[in-house]
């Protein structure tokens, strides 16, 4: 019997700890901004006011770019956009995303890329201006660069 109480006990203190652990344990990191937005230039493919959504857990972030300024030119199928998008980090080495998610555009449609993965360290601090765009879009390669700082502010991690 006593042998049973003392792996009772043992349990209930871990438990405790455990539990106790999570309650101090710090919270993950969040990125700020999570919304950014910036003038994009992607030469003849049309430039203006593009839309920078961030997101993180961890290393792992994700950035979506979307803008109304740049059109679809013909219809683009769901996923068929290669997407590399390096951001200029002020703390270190520039951060790239990359991925072919899109959604499906129609002919004039809003261009969106994204969620498109990276990898991030503690303090970075990313902005757009300095990086650049590069979309893979039926073989033809189109670089967008932005003329300005991102508003508010860079995205930091």
């Amino acid at each position: 019997m006593r042998g049973k109480r003392i792996g009772s006990g043992a349990a209930l203190l871990a438990g405790t700890l455990a539990v106790t652990g999570l309650v101090f344990a710090p919270s993950a990191a969040a990125v700020t901004p999570t919304t950014a937005t910036t003038t994009a230039n992607c030469g003849l493919f049309g430039g203006g006011a593009a839309t920078l959504t961030a997101t993180q857990s961890g290393t792992a972030a994700t950035l979506t770019l979307s803008s109304t300024a740049i059109t679809a030119p013909i219809p683009i199928g769901a996923n068929s956009i290669s997407s590399t998008l390096t951001m200029a980090n002020s703390t270190g080495a520039a951060r790239v995303f990359s991925g072919t998610v899109n959604p499906a555009m129609p002919t004039g449609a809003p261009i969106v890329v994204g969620p498109l993965n990276g990898t991030v360290a503690a303090g970075d601090s990313l902005d757009f201006y300095k990086g650049s765009l590069k979309m893979v879009v039926f073989g033809i390669t189109v670089t967008c660069t932005s003329s300005g700082p991102q508003a508010p502010g860079p995205f930091v991690f």
